[in-house]
């Protein structure tokens, strides 16, 4: 549990995200601080360790500036749950839709399929020697019970030796077959071989819980009656006809189940979300009431759905199908542009549970050019790689990258501000028709160099039409 932010202090996690995120520092220098608080908390002193609450964080700021890829990318550093959720989705309770409780269960779900994954990863080594024995006991069964004095009949239809010529016991005659075939296994050589296979059928079949919704069962309950339902009932098996190689890893995935506990699974899973998980409230602005109206209408419906997640992120016990999760140390990062309404619109009780305010900085024109440039997952990079697949080498100039800066900018600020994402309709813009002409007409080994004149020529309509806007109503 957070074992990967062991090692690191809060300017590596920043560096870290520096990676990815262009600009907002201060937000940075936040999220890293709360993410070394959690590792520290869950070393301090066991009297103290239940009293220190996490500091959850508002983000004020417009669309496309950063805040929903720094939490992404802080659970992705801290190997921690992380659930996106956006508030404006939610109804107060009473009214049909989702539910405040529900983003815990997903987190939670979340917690859990990580938790299976590295079990399985941890037994893979072990499940694999046993998925090979099952598909060797397809392609050549072992003996039959001794003393038949009968070899089993390959499944590949070999021919076998007659029983007065054999030069050894079938059984050893049965084991160097094997000992074959298992090194053309381990090889590939048989990978394209067709088998078939026992596989077990997903899902519970038609079981059904009557009930949910005001008065009934919540979510919590009703998915572990179907659980526990489906769990009484037995398994369902249905012959497939695959290769060698997809056996392997459809047996692989079942085999490396029945190796692991899944009480065990799911009591880590909880304790990984409680302590470690990140819940992600997106439009938080769009649950509060407008500054100057009067209490009816949307706004009240708007200030129920405040008063439900208050005692979610206060901390409470939610019920869910893996049991009760705790929500005091979860980590909850909330945002918002925050254009009509201002934060202090929201319940005074929820701004006190967001005691960290950070304001992203709108994007600059060097911002953007950084965006472009600098980043792992670049989209410059991401193009360059997805020609790459087709033997072609794109690469750009600087100037060029420099333009595309300066009329993403501009757009933005004459049409409509939607911050980074105004760079994929650029690039778009500008590439769909090398995209396609890729491989018909331009061939292999093809190199392309975008510059400052192709960029130029490509986005001609694009800054017209952004001249003739401010004339259109």
């Amino acid at each position: 549990m957070l074992d990967s932010a062991e090692f690191l202090t809060p300017a590596q996690i920043v560096a870290e995200l520096d990676k990815y995120i262009i600009g907002q520092h201060e937000a940075k220098r936040h999220v890293a601080i709360a993410l070394r608080n959690r590792w520290r908390r869950l070393r301090a002193a066991p009297d103290m360790r239940e009293e220190i609450v996490p500091n959850n964080i508002l983000m004020i700021g417009s669309t496309g500036v950063g805040k929903t890829e720094i939490a992404r990318r802080l659970a992705s550093i801290s190997g921690a749950p992380f659930t996106k959720v956006e508030a404006s989705k939610f109804t107060e309770v009473g009214y049909v839709g989702r539910d405040v409780e529900s983003m815990v269960r997903d987190l939670v779900e979340q917690s859990v399929n990580m938790v299976k994954q590295r079990r399985k990863e941890e037994v893979k080594v072990q499940a694999a020697q046993v998925v090979e024995e099952l598909i060797l006991d397809i392609l050549i069964p072992p003996v039959t019970a001794a003393g038949s004095g009968k070899p089993a009949q390959p499944a590949l239809g070999f021919p076998t030796t007659a029983a007065g010529d054999l030069p050894d016991s079938d059984h050893e005659l049965n084991e160097r077959t094997r000992e074959r075939f298992r090194e053309k296994i381990r090889n590939g050589e048989m990978d394209e071989r067709k088998i078939e296979i026992q596989v077990q059928q997903g899902g519970s079949g038609g079981i059904g819980v009557i009930g949910g919704g005001p008065g009934g069962m919540d979510e919590a309950s009703m998915a572990g009656i179907q659980d526990m339902l489906g769990s009484m009932l037995p398994k369902k098996t249905r012959k497939r006809k695959v290769t060698v190689a997809e056996a392997r890893k459809i047996l692989l995935d079942e085999e490396a189940a029945k190796l692991i506990d899944m009480d065990e699974v799911k009591d880590e899973a909880v304790r990984h979300a409680e302590n470690a998980g990140i819940i992600f409230i997106d439009e938080i602005d769009k649950v509060a009431s407008r500054s100057g109206k009067g209490g009816g209408g949307p706004d009240v419906s708007r200030e129920g759905v405040q008063r439900d997640l208050l005692p979610i992120v206060e901390g409470s016990a939610v019920n869910t199908k893996y049991g009760i999760v705790h929500t005091d140390h979860i980590l909850f990062i909330a945002a918002g542009a925050f254009h009509v309404a201002k934060p202090s619109d929201l319940i005074p009780e929820l701004q006190g549970r967001f005691p960290i305010r950070v304001e992203l900085q709108s994007l600059s024109k060097d911002d953007f050019y950084k965006i472009l440039k600098d980043p792992k997952n670049a989209l410059t990079k991401q193009y360059e790689a997805l020609l790459r697949a087709e033997e072609v080498e794109l690469t750009f100039e600087d100037e060029a990258l420099e333009r595309l800066a300066e009329i993403a900018f501009e757009v933005n600020n004459e049409v409509e501000n939607i911050g980074a994402r105004r760079l994929h309709t650029v690039m778009s813009r500008l590439l769909n028709d090398i995209l396609f002409d890729v491989p018909d007409r331009i061939g292999p080994n093809a190199r392309i160099l975008i510059d400052r004149a192709l960029v130029e020529e490509r986005l001609r309509d694009m800054v017209r039409n952004r001249d003739l806007s401010q004339y259109i109503l």
